[in-house]
């Protein structure tokens, strides 16, 4: 099969630093047709490694007959707006988080991308291939820590950040910026939906006029407790990963997670409560002896760029993408909650 043809739109801190590097190990499956910025010497450096046609108008990259995917790594405030011009010149369409600034824009792009026959749309959450985020799956399902009833996301340290993500009018802020990855573990975490969200955003110590400090706190479907944090104003930063189970916990530490859990191989004792006043000197609690096992786990090999190798799957080969339109739509729903208010309850 024929490589996927690739016109790259915004050459930027993502298109040069993320998609060039990840394309350039993956040319059997993709090739640079064409890139566009509008700063044109961004476009040099594809034009000699990978004899890419150069733009500086999305226009001319669109009528350009030997595109076939569009990727839009521009701004945040111009995905929506790019996104739509490629699906409407009949291309299919990767979009870099955010899906989309607004939900009624992503309900648009999601009509526009999903007619039958017509081009496709697709929407690049790449931390679904975060070595942490799947070797936690496999735990959960493992049942080593038991039911695990709560889980802690954090993505936080201190950064007095002054580029154009901390302003609003271009799409700035934590919550689009960190914002769709880590609400998207959040909602697998969660069954894929929830009952309750809680929220609050601060500027803390960032420039411009963005927050910088994120809390969300969501009931899942599957009654899972998910407490979520992205700060900029953390000097002392905590462990991306907490998670309590009914017979043990998980905290990641220097790129492993530490496991303590009841050993399996010892069955309990059925306990029931006791009613009756404890005697003098007696201590609180169930004096029987839990025998607990300690491990450390590797994080995994993860490797986020894998979202290509899904993508050209999908595009050549028929199977479907991991990350569905509802999914990336439900979180910038949850984004739009965020913003609208503190307490929301999900009808």
């Amino acid at each position: 099969m024929t490589p996927i043809r690739v016109g790259l739109v915004g050459l930027g801190r993502a298109g040069n630093g993320m998609h060039r590097p990840e394309l350039r190990g993956r040319q059997d499956k993709f090739r640079f047709a064409a890139v566009c910025d509008i700063i044109e010497e961004r476009t040099a450096p594809f034009v000699e490694e990978f004899g890419a046609k150069p733009y500086t108008r999305i226009e001319d990259l669109l009528a350009d007959p030997e595109v076939e995917l569009v990727t839009i790594a521009t701004r945040s405030c111009d995905h929506y707006r790019h996104a739509l011009m490629a699906l409407e010149a009949g291309k299919d369409v990767f979009v870099e988080k955010p899906f989309s600034m607004h939900a009624s824009q992503v309900k648009e792009l999601i009509r526009r991308g999903s007619q039958p026959g017509g081009p496709r749309l697709f929407v690049r959450h790449n931390r679904r291939f975060e070595g942490g985020f799947e070797r936690a799956n496999e735990i959960i399902e493992s049942g080593k820590l038991g039911e695990v009833y709560e889980i802690r996301l954090t993505r936080n340290g201190y950064q007095r950040r002054n580029d154009w993500q901390t302003l609003s009018e271009f799409g700035g802020g934590q919550l689009l910026n960190w914002g769709p990855h880590i609400i998207d573990h959040s909602l697998r975490f969660c069954g894929g939906d929830y009952t309750r969200l809680y929220s609050e955003i601060r500027k803390v110590a960032a420039a411009g006029d963005c927050e910088d400090h994120i809390k969300i706190v969501f009931t899942g479907v599957n009654g899972r407790i998910v407490d979520m944090e992205i700060s900029g104003g953390v000097a002392l930063p905590t462990p991306e990963y907490m998670m309590y189970g009914t017979r043990g916990s998980l905290v990641s530490v220097g790129g492993k997670f530490h496991l303590r859990y009841l050993d399996p191989a010892v069955e309990l004792s059925p306990v029931k409560a006791d009613p009756e006043t404890p005697g003098s000197g007696r201590g609180f609690g169930n004096p029987e002896p839990l025998v607990w096992k300690e491990e450390d786990v590797d994080m995994g090999p993860g490797g986020t760029d894998r979202i290509w190798d899904a993508l050209y799957e999908t595009i050549r080969c028929g199977k479907p993408f991991p990350v569905t339109l509802d999914q990336a739509a439900k979180v910038i729903d949850v984004i739009e909650a965020v913003k609208k208010g503190t307490v929301f309850e999900n009808a």
